[in-house]
């Protein structure tokens, strides 16, 4: 009794006086050790704080009599409008008991049929800072996949301790989604390491003017557990869906099971937002404007694909725009026995995604500077128009530099210069 007395005046202490300062910094701050409760209930009740005295969270190392100085949640760190989370030299780790994000913006979840905008919400590394996949998860991919033996589902299957447990979901959804943001506007994803994501790493939707900059990602598409070898698929590093616009991506670096980068905006059907069996939080705007991706800038990207898929894809279909978009800067690293499909894949002519994009769907798209070891330099699977390719190196001397996967018709006035194949 006296140690629940003491909590709950330790957190109204906290409350009321604010919060911490650090030393030489006037900046204030809310830090989850202070608070009681398992490690995720000590997190959110330092957002929940921080967010009615104004300061910012940070999360350094645990500090318990455990030893244990990681931290292990069990449900999604919720962010709201207004909060800085810093993540200070710490890592935090999903537990095998959770089937959530690591990350998410406040403004959404299961049976939120109305997202608001959010808006001013940062996620910045100091030092290391990490965050990682459970152990044993309960379930990976995204919602075109079904968790491993699950009978009755003729999809591709992926790892997932929830096969077969009644009432739990089947396939995977966007709840496998490390860092899950939607509809926020005025944001910042910096400095971070995200190791062993239960699906894509990073995912934005309907999201504006924010930087997304000095990230590693580490994934391969397998996972071992008690030595035998599993898929878990679609471990993307970041993704940008639907109606991303005015984003800059700076400084990305390491291996994903899947695409590196990826801009997928792809059509889909209206409906309310928060069900679940699906990767999207949300369905497709009816003003078909309000879906398009465009004003994205990506430089210093140094990395590949483990899983042989591409370095940053661009996806649009279906009447869905992308235009206006920058890629600067691309080194492949793949080692000597991984080809990629491709460094930049531009457009797709699957009908499984609506096939080529009409001409001028896909434009202002301006790619410079790209050394790839890939199958193809840059792949353009879908229409093209207004654009510009220049600087790319080839080092694979059994690929051509620029694959035109849909056809010369499917292309216009796109300008290609300095392409480079070293034999």
């Amino acid at each position: 009794m006296k140690l629940i007395w003491c909590c709950v005046l330790l957190s109204a202490v906290i409350l009321l006086a604010g919060c911490c300062c650090i030393k030489g910094e006037k900046k204030m701050f809310t830090d989850p050790n202070d608070f009681c409760g398992s490690d995720i209930e000590k997190i959110q009740s330092a957002v929940d704080a921080a967010r009615k005295n104004g300061s910012e969270v940070r999360i350094s190392a645990r500090k318990a009599d455990d030893g244990r100085d990681f931290w292990l949640i069990d449900s999604a760190i919720l962010l709201p409008s207004n909060t800085t989370l810093i993540l200070d030299n710490c890592r935090i780790k999903l537990s095998d008991s959770c089937r959530d994000n690591m990350i998410r913006s406040a403004n959404c979840g299961i049976g939120v049929e109305d997202v608001p905008v959010a808006s001013n919400i940062r996620i910045c590394g100091i030092g290391k800072a990490v965050l990682e996949g459970a152990d044993n998860p309960r379930s990976t991919g995204d919602g075109g996949k079904a968790l491993y033996n699950t009978p009755g589902y003729k999809l591709r299957h992926s790892y997932g301790t929830d096969t077969g447990k009644a009432g739990k979901e089947q396939k995977g959804d966007w709840r496998n989604i490390g860092i899950l943001l939607v509809n926020v506007q005025d944001f910042a994803i910096e400095n971070l390491e995200i190791n062993d994501s239960h699906c894509w790493a990073i995912s934005l939707e309907y999201c504006t003017r924010g930087s997304v900059k000095n990230l590693q990602f580490n994934s391969a598409g397998v996972k071992y557990i008690n030595g035998e070898k599993f898929y878990t698929l679609n471990q993307d590093g970041l993704d940008l869906r639907r109606g991303c616009s005015y984003i800059d991506i700076e400084n990305i670096s390491g291996a994903t099971g899947d695409d590196l980068i990826a801009l997928t905006a792809l059509a889909a059907a209206v409906r309310k937002p928060g069900i679940l069996n699906t990767t999207g939080m949300c369905g497709m705007k009816e003003n078909m404007r309000d879906n398009d991706t465009h004003h994205i800038r990506i430089r210093n990207v140094t990395g590949h694909c483990a899983g042989g898929h591409h370095i940053v894809r661009l996806l649009n279909a279906s009447g869905v725009r992308l235009y206006n978009i920058e890629i600067e800067n691309l080194l492949d690293t793949s080692p000597a026995d991984l080809r990629c499909h491709a460094a930049v894949k531009i457009g797709d002519s699957n009908p499984a995604w609506g096939g080529v994009t009409p001409l001028g769907d896909t434009y202002n798209i301006k790619v410079k500077n790209v050394v790839s070891k890939a199958r193809a330099a840059i792949l353009i699977g879908g229409s093209l128009v207004d654009s510009e390719i220049y600087q790319v190196v080839n080092l694979n001397p059994e690929a051509p530099a620029v694959v035109l996967q849909s056809g010369k018709e499917n292309i216009r006035n796109v300008v290609m210069k300095e392409i480079t194949d070293i034999k």
